[in-house]
Formats: structure tokens, sequence, C-alpha cells
């Protein structure tokens, strides 16, 4: 799915040579407690992830914090309620991990997806920096 989306900018293939910096990857994940991959299936097919990672902190009263990152629904599903369901699962995996807020980015480009974040209640109350290493 990350290697189909033209808006993730992200380097993303199905190239075999990109295999070993996938697995790391996983195994990076896996290896967290702090972070957990996500999948739905639709009979038997992958069609929708996303990854939570529950961070403590010491702003907001030592609040814990969820951040979304990866969310993607297979393209021709999407409008139909798979995403609504997915970050809805991630809003209670948070809670149930204790943390106190939920927050995600979203590529600039993404307007449909700013919509749809915006209808799930999330609201635009950051300005978010990226800068490559």
């Amino acid at each position: 799915m990350f290697a189909a989306d033209p808006l993730g900018g992200h380097g993303d293939t199905v190239d075999p040579a990109a295999l070993d910096a996938y697995k790391a990857g996983f195994d990076a994940i896996t290896a967290s407690s702090a972070t957990e991959l996500f999948v739905a299936r639709l009979d038997g097919r992958v069609v929708a992830t996303f990854q939570l990672i529950v961070v403590g902190g010491i702003a907001g009263r030592g609040a814990c914090r969820a951040i979304v990152e990866g969310v993607q629904v297979a393209p021709d599903l999407r409008g139909r309620g798979i995403g609504a369901a997915v970050v809805a699962h991630a809003e209670a995996e948070a809670r149930a991990r204790g943390a106190a807020t939920v927050a995600l980015t979203s590529n600039a480009a993404r307007t449909d997806a700013h919509r749809f974040y915006a209808r799930l209640g999330f609201a635009r109350t950051h300005v978010g920096f990226k800068k490559p290493l």
C-alpha cells in the first residue's frame, strides 16, 4: 500500500532489494514496547494499516501521548468506513495504554485525508516540521 501511494513521499517500493530495510524496520517495531503495528484484514486481504506509538512526556503534567503513523487504506476500498474503523481502534488502543492525547501528521498535499481526520474530531493545533537526516 505504501509503495502504491503517490503522495507518500517516503520512497517506498516493492523492489526485492529493499526487503532487508523493511525487515529491519519491522524488527525495530517489534522490539519496542512503545510501538505496535496494526493491520486490518477483509476476506483475508490486508486492507489497512497503522502504527501506534505511545510515549511518556514531561509536558502536560507528565501526560502520556499517542502518535498514529503510517495510516493507509487500500485505495480501492476508501470511502467504505475502513479508515474510520482503524482510527477508532487506534484511539481505543491509545486510551487503553493510558494516553491523554492522540496525534498524527498528514502530508500537506493530502487534502482529502485532512478532511477525513477533521470529520473524526482531529483539529489542526500545531505546525509540524521535518528535516532529512
